[in-house]
């Protein structure tokens, strides 16, 4: 029970924080740019 509950907490948190799925999206676009940069590539 406690991991449904974390789960739809987490899910809910990320999708207000975007508003949208494609917010999601461009959030981990996002993530992936920068560990792309601090790896130099």
């Amino acid at each position: 029970m406690k991991k449904i509950a974390t789960l739809t907490l987490i899910a809910t948190v990320l999708l207000t924080g975007c508003n949208t799925v494609a917010g999601v999206g461009k959030d981990i676009q996002r993530a992936g740019q920068a560990v792309q940069g601090a790896s130099g590539h």
